[in-house]
């Protein structure tokens, strides 16, 4: 058989390698993965949708109960004013990004995204044939618009930005997100903003650039918010023209978000909220820990989001093959860019048994 040269070309995921490759006795701070169950009215609200026979297809978009409830958080919760037919609710977070960039660009075509980053988005962009163009962050590990300015040219399809941002924590101010959407207008491109760390911001505040622009692509999930990544509910909402554009491939190759997980996200969105502040609290201390206990021993910028940390450690690769001898798995820097080859991801979504236990092994290495 042949295949497809531009997939032959892609990696394996580099975190997917560290998490299936811990041994036993490993602890593992490789994976974005809360260590919470999700909240039971969450659960029971699955339950029910199965036993009231909630189990075919949805529309496309998803169930307009959904759609409406996402319609309202963002305007409760981001300022943002939408209709039911400008939201799609997709599996996971991750089928949004791929939407969004299939939907923009193809073979020729760029995407500007941050390097370090995310490393779904260069793989994506790789696999739609386009071409993914690293923008290199600042000194605090944030996306720096004129940086970005800088790179748009005649193929560049969108850019993509990610706060809180995945390897790095960091978290773009009001005026560079608001930079960045101006920009990304006035060249007629789109703004690819993923948001879904938004509730886990520690310094800071979150906004979303869709309040700046008309040419945003908002992507989110719930995921993370309530630790629920393996019931694969994200959602999106664009301008109508962009959602029809990306419609065109969800219902081929998805037709509709899971029934039950719909059933679950609506009643994560309208139901209580202490779930979401009591992981956020948790996080927090997690990171306060990791960062008064490594920060005489690496170059770090204290993450202000999510729940990683992202330590310069010199040769990422090598660390994290010395950690990995040490019994503690983490994904090199590198995975997420070349720029990010200097550094090391450490998530602290692990039990705080685990991560002291993880320190202690970090500590043995690192110290030398």
């Amino acid at each position: 058989m042949r295949f497809a040269c531009n997939i032959m070309e892609m990696e394996t995921s580099g975190i997917r390698k560290c998490f299936d490759g811990a041994g036993p006795g490993c602890v593992n701070l490789s994976i974005g993965q809360p260590d919470f169950d999700t909240p039971k009215h969450i659960k029971e609200a699955a339950i029910a949708a199965i036993l009231a026979g909630q189990t075919g297809y949805t529309p496309n978009l998803g169930t307009p109960d959904l759609r409406a409830a996402i319609c309202e958080k963002f305007r409760r919760e981001n300022g943002l004013e939408f209709c039911p037919d400008q939201i799609m609710v997709t599996s996971g977070a991750s089928e949004a990004l791929f939407l969004a960039i299939r939907a923009l660009a193809g073979p020729g075509e760029q995407i500007l995204l941050p390097d370090p980053g995310f490393l779904s988005y260069g793989a994506l962009t790789r696999a739609v044939g386009a071409e993914p163009v690293g923008v290199p962050l600042g000194d605090e590990l944030r996306m720096d618009p004129e940086a970005v300015a800088e790179r748009i040219g005649d193929r560049t399809r969108a850019v993509i930005v990610n706060s809180p941002a995945n390897p790095t924590g960091a978290v773009q101010t009001e005026g560079e997100l608001k930079a960045l959407a101006e920009i990304c207008q006035d060249k007629g491109i789109a703004l690819i903003s993923d948001e879904v760390y938004e509730h886990f911001i520690y310094e800071g505040k979150h906004f979303s650039p869709a309040r700046f622009g008309d040419s945003v692509i908002t992507i989110n999930a719930v995921s993370k918010t309530y630790a629920m990544t393996g019931w694969r509910l994200g959602y999106l909402a664009a301008p109508s023209e962009a959602l029809e554009a990306m419609l065109k491939v969800h219902q081929y190759v998805q037709a509709c978000a899971s029934s039950i997980s719909q059933a679950a996200a609506l009643a994560a969105l309208n139901g209580p909220q202490e779930c979401v502040g009591a992981m956020k609290e948790a996080f927090r201390r997690r990171r306060d820990f990791l960062v008064g206990e490594l920060s005489s021993l690496t170059d770090l910028v204290v993450p202000q989001g999510a729940f990683y940390l992202f330590p310069r450690v010199g040769d990422g690769d090598a660390v994290a093959a010395s950690l990995v001898r040490a019994g503690v798995i983490a994904v090199p820097g590198s995975a997420f860019g070349e720029r990010g080859r200097p550094y090391l991801r450490l998530s602290y979504a692990v039990s705080d048994e685990n991560l002291k236990e993880a320190l202690r092994r970090i500590r043995s290495v690192l110290a030398g």
